[in-house]
């Protein structure tokens, strides 16, 4: 079952980032991971560095994939994205958070722009 769902969770990714390419989106890193928890995708725009969290979902049937960024994965997001930010040095560049919505049995795609607010400190 678990080895079920992170496959679900890398075809989810990969149909993403191939969206993402499809819509003129440039991808900087897949997966960059530190020891506060990890970022599904980071892109740009050419004017904003965009936090991509991608929710994969056979259907609905559950909720919407996008209720599983709640609070605290909210936080957790944030917080790694402050580290990118300082890693990369992206002080003075505009931030956004996307959701992006995969439905596998469908290969249905939803980005949800300024999904939520950040809560970077840095």
């Amino acid at each position: 079952m678990k080895r079920d769902n992170k496959l679900k969770g890398k075809t989810g990714e990969e149909i993403a980032c191939s969206y993402l390419k499809q819509n003129g989106y440039e991808i900087f890193h897949k997966n960059f991971a530190t020891e506060v928890g990890e970022l599904d995708i980071v892109v740009s725009d050419s004017e904003t560095l965009i936090f991509v969290e991608v929710k994969t979902r056979l259907d609905d049937a559950f909720g919407s994939p996008a209720e599983a960024v709640d609070y605290r994965k909210q936080r957790k997001i944030s917080a790694v994205a402050a580290q990118y930010i300082k890693k990369f040095r992206y002080f003075d560049v505009p931030v956004r958070f996307d959701v992006i919505e995969v439905y596998l049995r469908d290969r249905k795609v939803r980005h949800i722009r300024n999904a939520f607010d950040s809560y970077l400190r840095y």
